[in-house]
């Protein structure tokens, strides 16, 4: 019995009902999206193993949805569309996708990519032997463990907001990369960013009264003026 998860994001309900009953009678378990909007809000809730994505949908797109979810999430994407020009193709892996398949298709070509995707995402993120769960993230004192949400510092638990958390994760997962005020904002909250608005900041100077011996001089989160922040590598 498997037990993968796949989110089917398609404002078409008949294509949505079809795709889901072919992959629920190969033991997979399915969710759903109408648009863009709605598959990153499943995303903050369920646990997703594979995306299908289809690109014409009305209040965010394909495109724009997949360029949003590869800012946080690494699990195999596979766009759906009914164009078939290259140009189109392009477009979707170069945003971020694993695959693409042309609307109409047979179903068994897309239960065979499916496989085929997750077997490949399973086999580059099996853990090696030995070495450290994908899910923690250690930073000298500082463990960061993804799958349960805690947080330890220097052996004491951190209790983190959802949003003080994510942000943490964010960072820590790509040491050495400045992230500006902007990015953070979009990628956390998923809204636009206004100029004057200092969510962020006020955010980063919780986390570090949280995490830091000492604030003023944090150790692990570090202010880059002018540009914004990063954990150092």
């Amino acid at each position: 019995m498997r037990n993968e998860t796949i989110l089917i994001v398609d404002n078409e309900k008949e294509i949505v009902e079809l795709i889901g009953i072919y992959l629920t009678n190969e033991g997979y378990l399915t969710v759903s999206a109408g648009d863009g909007l709605e598959a990153l809000e499943v995303l903050k809730t369920t646990e997703i193993d594979l995306i299908l994505l289809d690109i014409m949908m009305p209040n965010m797109n394909g495109l724009e949805a997949c360029l949003e979810i590869r800012k946080a999430k690494n699990m195999p994407i596979i766009m759906l569309s009914a164009k078939s020009e290259d140009m189109d193709k392009i477009l979707g892996l170069t945003t971020g996708a694993d695959d693409y398949l042309t609307k109409p298709f047979n179903p068994l070509e897309l239960l065979a990519r499916v496989k085929s995707q997750l077997r490949r995402y399973k086999r580059l993120n099996a853990p090696i032997p030995g070495e450290t769960p994908p899910s923690r993230i250690e930073l000298d004192d500082l463990i960061i463990d993804t799958a349960t949400h805690e947080v330890y510092a220097e052996g004491r638990e951190v209790k983190l907001t959802p949003r003080e958390f994510s942000i943490l994760e964010m960072l820590a997962r790509n040491r050495g990369i400045v992230f500006s005020t902007e990015r953070i904002y979009e990628s956390v909250w998923n809204n636009p960013y206004f100029e004057s608005d200092n969510t962020v900041m006020v955010h980063i100077r919780k986390i570090r009264e949280k995490i830091e011996s000492n604030p003023r001089q944090p150790k692990f989160i570090k202010t880059v003026w002018g540009v914004g922040y990063k954990i150092e590598s």
